[in-house]
């Protein structure tokens, strides 16, 4: 696992407007990651929204549960300037942390430009969630490679 320059563990945030949807499912698959490859003291998971909502969209509740991952007790939260400073992964959703990534920030933003999945049928939310599973596990695969 690849650390960052001053030895403490990698921090990623999981980024998205309301962190109702598919940050809340990245973070989901990551803390399986996490915990399959017993990488808790190497790597640390935020998520957060700029504009967070009041709970978690009922339809992913119901397809993360389709996977047998429970996040019906999760709370969206705002995600603060500090985490994002000083995560050294800022994934977003399809949206920007523009408005939360400050000028100069070291870190590595990527976007994944995913469709957000309130509202939309089972199937296409199915989709989504196993593309964001596809995605989080090609992450841990390519720090992982980095060890």
């Amino acid at each position: 696992m690849t650390e960052t320059t001053d030895g403490d563990s990698i921090r990623i945030a999981f980024v998205c407007v309301q962190n109702a949807g598919r940050s809340q499912m990245a973070h989901a698959f990551a803390r399986q990651e996490l915990d399959a490859r017993d990488l808790g003291n190497h790597l640390e998971l935020v998520t957060g929204g700029t504009r967070p909502a009041d709970h978690v969209h009922d339809v992913v509740v119901d397809s993360m549960a389709d996977v047998g991952i429970d996040v019906s007790d999760r709370t969206p939260r705002e995600v603060t300037f500090d985490e994002i400073q000083g995560s050294d992964y800022v994934i977003t959703m399809g949206c920007s942390a523009d408005d939360v990534c400050p000028a100069g920030w070291a870190g590595e933003n990527r976007d994944w430009g995913l469709d957000d999945p309130d509202g939309r049928p089972a199937d296409e939310v199915a989709r989504i969630r196993d593309e964001i599973r596809e995605r989080v596990s090609a992450l841990f695969d390519e720090l992982d490679a980095d060890r």
